[in-house]
């Protein structure tokens, strides 16, 4: 009878560690500020259509969200990066 609680609580630790949050990248690197003109950066945040990627599925932090958001909005504005691409 023990065997089969170990093996399901193992199995419920697995599933917990398929589902676990990824880490801030810009939070590990220590990014204070992220500049509008590097267009290589924020294209990592960027879908092919031109969108900005939630940060549910980027792992950053809301601090750092909203900074990039501000970013690429700042760089579209200047004709950094298009606003939709083809």
């Amino acid at each position: 009878m023990q065997n089969r609680k170990v093996k399901f609580k193992s199995m419920a630790r697995q599933e917990q560690d398929k589902k676990k949050r990824k880490n801030c990248s810009l939070c590990a690197d220590k990014v204070t500020s992220i500049d509008y003109k590097d267009a290589a950066k924020l294209k990592r945040y960027l879908t092919e259509a031109g969108k900005i990627i939630p940060r549910r599925i980027t792992g950053n932090c809301a601090e750092h969200q909203r900074m990039i958001a501000k970013a690429i909005k700042r760089a579209r504005e200047a004709a950094i990066i298009d606003y939709v691409f083809d």
